[in-house]
Order: structure tokens, then C-alpha cells, then sequence
């Protein structure tokens, strides 16, 4: 008796690209989770082996799609920019997102923060930042070996990976590049823009008007040349008319 061979068909694992979780819960949260990314963009927009997303899923694991986590903003070095649904580290040269940023929320309980906390250690985050806007308190946590220590001083402190300050005021975080630069708002960064514009525009002119001086300065001086060359020429007239009666 031929025993007849039967082929079990395995369906492919789904790795969707949303949790079906919104973005942020508040217009404060996304304020901030805007601020933070946009500004990293434009940190490392000439660089295109950095890779920069917000609220983007990651995969760390291949064959299971339940673990995962959609940091508010993460930084991968080593990583081509490009569109992506999802982040699915062993199609990344199984490359883990080396820095995350969390901001707090009244969703965010000390529970999920503390699950994303263990998932960021476990999964290879190299430096954490949680920031609650509400009461202005920032966290952060930078890897030693296999493990998250608390940074014990934030106010001051520059990120190994990004060296962005933090900075800490009565009323704000503010963040600064490393060449001093305040992160901005969308709308002050196009304020910024106008600004800068407008001094362009403003030195443009001025430039302008500068030709347009020398230009009538030069005209200026031609025309006393040519009047001295007729007064010239009308004395050399007069001095041979004076030889030729003498």
C-alpha cells in the first residue's frame, strides 16, 4: 500500500503596519512628538544612513507578530531613509532602533510605561527618553551592558548618539542641537524661514542699491573726465590762437 504524501499548507505571518492605536491622545502629546522628529529630520537630513520615524511600528522578532511597540520617535544609524509600513528588524540587517522617545499621556499608565521600559532594555535601545509635558519631567535611561541605568541629572545633559541638550526651564523642556540651535516649532521654523527670507530679500536690495551708487558714481566721474578733456582741448585752442597773433 503507497502511502500518499500531503502537504500542509502554513499561512504566511500578517506584520501589520497600525496597532489601530491613534497616534497621540492629546494636541500637547502631538505637539511634542511632531517637535521631536521633525527637528531630528532636519539634524540629519545629510545623512542617509539614518533612519527617522514616529509612531512607526517595530518588529524586533521574525516569526512573531505580537511583539512589538510604536515609539512615539526612533533613531536608527545605519539604516537608509526611505518609506516604510513598518520597521521589521531582520529586514534591516537586524538593526534595533538605537535611541526612543516616549511621551506621556493620561493613556500612558505607569504599567505600559514600565512594559515599554523592559521591551526598549530587552530589544537593544541604546538611549530612552520619556518626557511628560504636563508636569515638565524628563526621564532617561542610556544602556550598560544588558541593562538600562538611570540618568540621575537630565537638565544639561547631551545625548551620547545625538548630542542634542536638554534643557530643563521653570515652564519648558527645550532642546538644543549641537550647534546651539533651539528645536523649533513648525510654525517658527517657517517664522524662521521668513526671517531669513526677508534678510536676503533686505541685503538683495541693499546690494542693488550699492551697484546702482558705484554705477552713478562711475557715470559721475566719466562725465568730469569728458568735461575736463573739452576744457582741455578749448585752452589748447585758445593757446595756439595766442601763439599764431603773436
Amino acid at each position: 500500500m503507497v502511502q500518499q504524501l500531503t502537504t500542509e499548507t502554513v499561512s504566511p505571518i500578517i506584520y501589520p503596519d497600525s496597532d489601530g492605536e491613534p497616534m497621540a491622545e492629546n494636541t500637547e502629546q502631538f505637539r511634542w512628538i511632531v517637535l521631536i522628529k521633525e527637528n531630528l529630520e532636519i539634524l540629519f537630513a545629510n545623512h542617509p544612513d539614518v533612519f527617522i520615524a514616529g509612531d512607526l511600528l517595530w518588529y524586533p522578532v521574525e516569526g512573531n507578530n505580537k511583539i512589538r511597540q510604536a515609539p512615539d520617535t526612533m533613531v536608527i544609524f545605519g539604516r537608509p531613509k526611505g518609506r516604510r509600513g513598518s520597521y521589521r528588524q531582520w529586514e534591516e540587517n537586524n538593526i534595533p532602533p538605537q535611541v526612543a522617545f516616549e511621551i506621556l499621556s493620561p493613556g500612558n499608565r505607569a504599567g505600559k510605561m514600565a512594559d515599554k521600559l523592559l521591551f526598549y532594555q530587552r530589544y537593544g535601545v541604546q538611549e530612552y527618553y520619556i518626557y511628560d509635558p504636563e508636569d515638565i519631567e524628563l526621564s532617561g535611561f542610556i544602556r550598560n551592558s544588558n541593562w538600562f541605568e538611570s540618568i540621575s541629572e537630565m537638565n544639561g545633559w547631551v545625548s551620547p548618539l545625538l548630542k542634542i541638550r536638554f534643557q530643563l526651564t521653570e515652564n519648558n523642556l527645550e532642546i538644543y542641537r549641537p550647534d546651539g540651535q533651539r528645536f523649533l516649532t513648525s510654525v517658527e521654523l517657517a517664522q524662521h524661514a521668513e526671517q531669513e527670507r526677508q534678510r536676503a530679500e533686505q541685503e538683495r536690495q541693499e546690494k542693488e542699491i550699492a551697484q546702482s551708487d558705484a554705477e552713478q558714481q562711475r557715470q559721475r566721474a566719466e562725465e568730469a573726465i569728458a568735461q575736463l578733456e573739452q576744457e582741455k582741448q578749448r585752452y589748447q585752442a585758445l593757446l595756439a590762437q595766442i601763439q599764431r597773433t603773436s
